[in-house]
């Protein structure tokens, strides 16, 4: 897996930086998660995973306060999770996922990126069985031998453990964010340089020069889009 991790996040924490879109999206996000269940991350496994997400995108505590109390409140504001699949130049796989209010207006927005910026949507499952659905876990002064042996103290699998830049990354199943994030809390490691879910494509493709500007603004375009939360690809940024 290499560094992919980090080509993606180093994009988009400069894209973001001096935004507050990727707040709102965490606001909306948190508030799902907490709806679906209790609005108290220790009582619903699926808000924490969002609450530890946020928090390595520094997304601000009155954000994250707000989106609770909303959630606490008589809000009956609902939203469905969405995902689009679809081609960019050259063949170039993306994924769209998004939560949204108003089916018809997401699809619509979502449709017209594609085709405004020379891709097109697919139908449901014809990109997403080359991506793998996967929890991204980092933590700063620790070494690979280190991290390998805190997860095997905790009998936690993992599918990968390898060092990126100043991290040690921890690929693993979806299901073992949780798992993975509390071996390293019970070993004294409570920050986390990256925490995410995510989707990590089987195999990279480059594209040719004159390609790679469309194949950006149409990346642009998609994450501009106030109802989708995450973007995937396989274009290998290196």
């Amino acid at each position: 897996m290499g560094r992919k991790w980090n080509n993606i996040k180093e994009k988009k924490a400069s894209k973001d930086a001096n935004t507050s879109r990727i707040y709102a999206k965490f606001g909306v996000e948190i508030y799902v998660a907490a709806k679906k269940g209790e609005p108290d991350p220790e009582a619903n496994r699926a808000l924490k995973v969002v609450l530890e997400r946020a928090k390595t995108y520094n997304v601000p505590k009155a954000i994250i306060d707000r989106a609770l109390e909303k959630a606490k409140g008589a809000s009956d504001e609902n939203y469905v999770e969405l995902r689009y699949e679809g081609f960019g130049p050259n063949g170039s796989m993306v994924i769209v996922d998004a939560l949204t209010n108003n089916v018809n207006r997401t699809a619509a927005a979502v449709r017209a990126a594609f085709n405004k910026n020379g891709g097109n949507m697919g139908v449901n499952g014809s990109v997403a069985y080359m991506f793998d659905a996967t929890a991204v876990i980092g933590v700063a002064g620790k070494t690979v031998d280190e991290v390998i042996e805190l997860l095997l103290e905790a009998d936690v699998d993992v599918r990968d453990v390898v060092e990126e830049d100043d991290s040690v990354i921890v690929y693993a199943d979806p299901e073992q964010f949780h798992n993975v994030q509390e071996a390293f809390k019970n070993n004294g490691v409570t920050e986390f340089t990256v925490a995410e879910l995510t989707m990590i494509p089987q195999t990279y493709v480059s594209l040719p020069e004159e390609a790679q500007a469309p194949f950006e603004k149409l990346i642009d375009a998609l994450e501009d889009l106030e109802d989708v939360q995450q973007v995937y690809h396989n274009v290998d940024s290196e």
